[in-house]
């Protein structure tokens, strides 16, 4: 069989990898914190039909002859830069400025997100869309009182409320994990992310210190996914898939005349 047709058929499976993350990042350009995923290739192993030589007295040096059999899929990186943020005036809507997720617990698993849209339980917990709780600095759940005529959350991360006499209370303050290399984090589904030994956690903090992202109450980060880059990156991956299907066609047909040899 021909080299060149196995690597038509790697470079088909590549693309086709390529065209499923940028589908995902198209059909999620408006979940809410949601990472952009980017696809990097990597080439096979290459055949060496002639090694190289080094110079001698009586000639020059000769550098190796070497066939490459395809390529490879290298990496599905995440993409963890910030995303736009789109105004609200809920002021249960967190969008982080900077730095960090928000760390929430279920079922005894913890989770990360950048997805800022809790609701309060009919207990006054803070809660996300999965019913998980939102952790504070010192990982407790965050209650506000049912009682509490009203509250509000500081960009500090303070969630304070007025209680039933009128007077300022502080409920707690929410807690901000921090990560060296974000992008390791695995992904769970429903906008959290599961913590991994490369993802460098370094802890959990109050917003605003060691480095960790802001509160901005009344917002949600939206997807960072750009709709212009990714039509442009699914057009160059579709025209490569068809380039590599060409690759194999015409193998196939050098083969056929091969076959035809007999005749």
């Amino acid at each position: 069989m021909l080299r060149s047709m196995y690597a038509g058929i790697s470079g088909t499976k590549n693309f086709q990898t390529k065209l499923d993350v940028i589908g995902n990042n198209i059909a999620n350009v408006n979940t809410v914190g949601f990472k952009k995923g980017r696809v990097a290739f990597q080439d096979m192993l290459s055949q060496t039909t002639k090694g190289a030589e080094g110079p001698t007295g009586a000639k020059g040096g000769i550098n190796a002859s070497q066939v490459g059999l395809g390529g490879q899929l290298g990496s599905i990186d995440n993409i963890q830069t910030q995303g736009f943020r789109q105004i609200t005036s809920n002021p249960l809507d967190l969008a982080l400025e900077g730095d960090g997720m928000f760390v929430v617990e279920g079922n005894g698993t913890t989770y990360y997100t950048r997805a800022g849209n809790f609701y309060l339980d009919d207990e006054g917990f803070i809660v996300d869309a999965n019913g998980n709780y939102l952790q504070s600095v010192d990982g407790n759940n965050i209650q506000i009182p049912n009682d509490a005529q009203s509250f509000s959350i500081q960009k500090n991360g303070v969630v304070n409320f007025i209680n039933a006499q009128g007077g300022t209370e502080t409920a707690d303050t929410i807690g901000i994990a921090n990560f060296s290399n974000p992008a390791g984090l695995e992904k769970a589904g429903s906008n959290l992310y599961l913590n991994t030994p490369n993802a460098g956690f370094n802890g959990i903090a109050t917003p605003e210190t060691e480095g960790t992202a802001s509160i901005i109450s009344g917002s949600l980060e939206m997807s960072n996914v750009d709709l212009a880059e990714e039509f442009t990156e699914m057009i160059t991956a579709q025209r490569a898939f068809q380039a590599n299907t060409r690759i194999i066609t015409t193998s196939d047909e050098i083969l056929q005349e091969l076959v035809n040899l007999k005749r």
